[in-house]
């Protein structure tokens, strides 16, 4: 927001310099980001006098002329023409340095001397263009520097505002925080309608068919307007601000919608079939060309300003070129509305198109400035444009807002902020601000907020204004008051940290990769229709294709980044990742985000070396590793099973990890279908296990029981088993007979081959039998051992070889 230091002063009265006006602003949450100097450093241009206007006698088309600077006949030549003797201008006089650091010196121009140079507005930074030098007043005292003889010299000051704050989104508004900083009081402009002749309703209507966008739309007519160049007054202020100068017309609803910070549209009159304004919704696809020359699409969400046959403007940020003010139009159809902020923002942002009216409207309007707004646009065509307004104005508000009011505890604002005011004073602050304040029970204020302060919801928003008008410099510094608690990092933190450590002394290495994955990402990991992890949450606005979806699995992000690696040749990966996933949950607003850690291994088992040859990893590396886990975290009872593989699994080479009746991770080897999706051309084996249920089952440890001191007996067991029978079957039968005696079993050797018959396998087993209190015997090992034989063949159907 740009502003002027003596466009403020005409609202109200201070002595600040603009230095201190600036920090004051600063001070006040205003930011002051900039401060320039309109005219400053430029008193060496000054007012004079043209005496003399000769023909150059060595040049057709340039001018010789005598200057009177007040203080002597200066010799300079020019090449305008649009001046005569007798002429004040301005005078550039040597040593003058102009904008865009042009210094001017005294210099012979086809032979003849030059001291100093005529400027037009173009040249002193007053205007975009210029058509000749400037031609000023004659009763200009002459030798007066330029920029203050035209009250021009002046302080521009460049505003960065949070979006809550537009009611400072005007001059009127920067000057309502100066002045209840301090204790002043506003001057708003007087706004005096001169009204003649018919009634507006005899040549305006105005229909609301949406008055959720529009709950409320005024409107004035204004006939016998004369379109043309604003007065230099108003083209200087609207350059000051940063605002070009189009005509007198457009150029009012410009001025009004910064001094007062409403914007406004003027509309041909004689292109508004009927005169008839109907505020309502686009259609669908619907087309409509827009001030700029650009044809825009519309759709279902965008507020729409139409006649009786058509759509004049795109509400609230930019007018049609079918109804814009021209050279020829004298009837003036003059708007202002308010617009609902969320339907404004949505139609800028997906437009594309940014304007004044749009930036203002979708921060929050003044519901109660329309109607004023309107009136001093009004008065200013009349007297500027020597326009005839309509009687009345149109206002159609079908539901009238009621003024919010909220309940304010002064010892509250003095206890949050360490201050020790007095409720008369902050009851003063209040008002400076123009809150309404009535003192209700218990020393509490009923504070009512004005319409412009749209920010203002609950009572913190208003101890937030006792301080900054009191002063953010006069809140004491205080030490916090702390209770210092020794926080010990609980089960789920530490069992996470030991996780992590062991990962790394596997040889591992952590990735972080994004929440979010590609919408296509369950395809390409094989996932069922069924699958529920195909249910991921749409982000709204995702910042790229890949990251649309939030990931129900960790096993993209772990492809992603090894195929990434593989392209740069680092072929040898053991990376791991201990992140939350995202399970939608039906009838709730948040998902399950329970934690999971996954692994991925591929490429060769050891580091290249010249004593051994490359043996790359396989299904057992990955296993061994989450055997190695699970001793960690003490969770015993593990069974590996082959039943319901994971679809992104190689069949028959991965199985899933079961704890009771729990399934609480699974591992494998990847598909080569899926492999081929993320370019890798290589084995990878991948593990994903549920971190949630390996901290439930940690820690369940085993009686300590004391070793035997007598000797062991071991029994070899060669068993001819299906070869769908899974192993782990035949271990849990053993150990399903809870036998004293048997110390251990385990498998030592898998084969298939010559001897053993077709859709068969030869497994053996390794039994270790020991006593607590004495020797065993042959026979006592050989009864325990036939006792395994009778109940394997039993159970399993399998036979001794």
């Amino acid at each position: 927001m740009k502003v002027t230091y003596n466009w403020l002063k005409e609202f109200v009265d201070f002595d600040l310099s603009p230095a201190d006006l600036g920090h004051l602003l600063t001070m006040l949450g205003l930011e002051v980001e900039g401060m320039e100097q309109l005219g400053g450093g430029m008193d060496e241009v000054v007012v004079a006098r043209v005496l003399e206007k000769n023909q150059h006698p060595n040049a057709d088309k340039l001018s010789l002329c005598k200057v009177d600077n007040g203080k002597e006949i200066l010799s300079v030549v020019c090449g305008a023409q649009n001046f005569k003797q007798g002429d004040t201008v301005a005078l550039a006089q040597i040593g003058a340095v102009l904008p865009g650091d042009f210094k001017i010196k005294r210099s012979k121009i086809r032979g003849e001397e030059s001291c100093g140079m005529l400027c037009s507005e173009k040249e002193l930074n007053l205007a975009d263009e210029s058509a000749g030098i400037m031609i000023l007043s004659s009763d200009l005292p002459l030798g007066t520097p330029f920029f203050e003889a035209m009250g021009l010299k002046d302080t521009i000051f460049e505003i960065g505002l949070t979006p809550n704050r537009a009611d400072c989104l005007s001059v009127i508004g920067i000057a309502r925080e100066i002045a209840a900083k301090l204790g002043k009081r506003v001057r708003y402009p007087s706004i005096v309608v001169p009204e003649y002749g018919q009634p507006v309703d005899s040549k305006v209507s105005v229909a609301i068919q949406d008055a959720v966008g529009c709950p409320r739309y005024a409107a004035r007519f204004i006939s016998g307007c004369k379109i043309a160049p604003s007065p230099a007054w108003l083209v200087n202020r609207l350059n000051a601000v940063g605002v070009r100068s189009i005509n007198n017309v457009v150029d009012i609803t410009n001025l009004v919608m910064i001094e007062l910070g409403h914007p406004l549209h003027a509309f041909d009159y004689t292109q508004v079939a009927g005169g008839q304004i109907i505020v309502r919704r686009a259609g669908e696809g619907e087309k409509f060309r827009t001030l700029d020359g650009q044809e825009r699409t519309l759709t279902a969400t965008d507020l729409m300003i139409c006649d009786r046959d058509r759509a004049v403007a795109l509400a609230g940020i930019m007018g049609g070129e079918n109804s814009e003010i021209t050279e020829t139009t004298t009837d003036i159809l003059l708007e202002s509305a308010f617009f609902d902020p969320p339907t404004i923002r949505r139609s800028s942002k997906r437009l594309g198109l940014h304007t004044e009216s749009s930036h203002r409207f979708e921060r929050g309007a003044d519901l109660d400035m329309v109607p004023k707004a309107l009136d001093r646009a009004a008065s200013l065509m009349a007297q500027l444009a020597g326009g005839n307004v309509a009687t009345g104005r149109v206002d159609n508000f079908p539901a009238p807002k009621a003024l919010a009011s909220i309940t304010f505890r002064p010892e509250r604002a003095n206890a949050m902020l360490g201050l020790s005011l007095t409720a008369e004073r902050m009851a003063e602050l209040f008002r400076n601000l123009e809150f309404q304040v009535q003192p209700v029970s218990n020393g509490s204020f009923q504070v009512t907020i004005p319409s412009y302060r749209i920010d203002i919801e609950r009572e913190i928003d208003l101890i937030e204004e006792i301080c900054r008008l009191n002063g953010f410099d006069q809140v004491v510094a205080t030490m916090p008051v702390a209770q210092v608690i020794s926080d010990r990092p609980s089960l789920h933190q530490r069992l996470q940290r030991s996780v992590r450590d062991h990962f790394v002394a596997e040889g591992m290495h952590e990735i972080v990769s994004f929440s979010f994955i590609a919408a296509d990402a369950a395809d390409r990991i094989n996932l069922n229709a069924d699958d529920p992890r195909r249910n991921g949450i749409k982000l709204c606005n995702p910042l790229a294709a890949e990251q649309a979806v939030m990931r129900t699995t960790l096993l993209p992000g772990l492809l992603e980044t090894a195929s990434r690696n593989m392209s740069f040749r680092s072929l040898d990966l053991r990376l791991f990742e201990m992140r939350r996933v995202y399970h939608p949950v039906p009838d709730q607003e948040m998902p399950h985000e329970p934690v999971y850690c996954a692994g991925l291994i591929s490429g060769t088992r050891d580091q290249e070396s010249w004593c051994q040859q490359d043996v790359d990893v396989d299904f057992y590396d990955a296993k061994g590793i989450v055997e190695n886990l699970f001793e960690l975290l003490q969770i015993r009872g593990v069974r590996w099973s082959s039943e319901e593989p994971e679809p992104f699994y190689h069949p028959g080479k991965c199985c899933r990890i079961v704890v009771g009746n729990s399934t609480i991770g699974t591992i494998g080897e990847i598909h080569p279908e899926v492999l081929k999706r993320y370019e890798i051309e290589q084995s990878v084996y991948y593990f994903e296990l549920n971190f949630e249920e390996l901290v439930r089952l940690s820690g369940s440890r085993k009686a300590i029981v004391a070793p035997s001191r007598f000797p062991d007996s071991v029994r070899d067991l060669a068993l001819l088993a299906p070869l769908d029978l899974p192993s782990a079957q035949l271990i849990d039968c053993v150990k399903s007979l809870k036998l004293q005696e048997l110390e251990k079993v385990a498998i030592f050797d898998l084969y298939q081959g010559d001897r053993v018959p077709e859709g068969y396998k030869s497994i053996a087993l390794r039994l270790r039998y020991r006593a607590s209190e004495r020797t065993m015997t042959d026979d006592e090992v050989q009864q325990v051992h036939q006792k395994v034989i009778v109940t394997l063949m039993g159970k399993l159907g399998v036979t001794v070889r």
